[in-house]
């Protein structure tokens, strides 16, 4: 299939996303210990959140829209993107600064057509075909996924590891963020690899201080 290119924009300049995908949160309702995710969120990002995907599954339309209002204000004060785990629609009815979309989630192509040229496209990648197929196509980053197996998301593809990790930053064209097991222990091990960031969902949302758990994660070097 021919992919028509589409001219990025200031906002989706590769250094940029570079920068945003560091810390990478992921929001997880269920594991928030009962408390407000807009809480969590804004305790993450004041710890140095650089990036946040809402993530929801079991929720309707209309409350997911209600929640994504809710964290923009948050987000937009600290320059902070908010990204939407698969609905364009969601995205669309916000104006959300960009969508993650999975491999059976709809194609590149119609998202990109539907949210417009200065939107953030996200894909995730679960094997060293879809990364080199990724590259045939103008997303804005790669979520390598997954690193390590992880209880948080069970239906995944079997883990890259610490080496398919690094052989997968290699080839791609575009910026990357592992996704899948990343925490306080694992995190150096992933950004010695090269990749550009880390997406974490427990290891800041169940942690008793996510302010204190983002800002450990945002001070390990890459």
């Amino acid at each position: 299939m021919e992919i028509r290119k589409i001219q990025k924009t200031a906002s989706r300049s590769q250094e940029r996303i570079r920068e945003q995908l560091r810390l990478y949160l992921v929001t997880d309702r269920p594991l928030s210990l009962g408390r407000d995710i807009a809480w969590v969120v804004e305790e993450a990002v004041k710890g140095g959140a650089t990036m946040v995907q809402l993530r929801e599954k079991d929720i309707d339309t209309r409350e997911f829209i209600d929640l994504a209002r809710r964290l923009q204000p948050i987000l937009k004060s600290k320059g902070v993107p908010l990204i939407i785990n698969d609905r364009v629609d969601v995205a669309l009815a916000v104006d959300a600064d960009g969508v993650h979309i999975g491999q059976s989630d709809m194609p590149y192509e119609i998202a990109r057509r539907l949210l417009g040229p200065d939107k953030i496209i996200g894909l995730s990648v679960e094997n060293m075909d879809e990364v080199r197929e990724a590259n045939l196509l103008d997303v804005d980053y790669i979520g390598v996924s997954p690193v390590y197996a992880t209880a948080t998301k069970t239906d995944t593809a079997p883990p890259f590891g610490i080496e398919g990790l690094r052989e997968a930053v290699r080839i791609s064209e575009h910026p990357a963020v592992a996704i899948g097991g990343m925490n306080a222990r694992t995190a150096a091990d992933a950004l010695a690899t090269g990749v550009d960031g880390i997406a974490v969902v427990s290891a800041i949302c169940s942690a008793q201080d996510p302010q204190e758990a983002a800002r450990y994660l945002r001070s390990i070097p890459k």
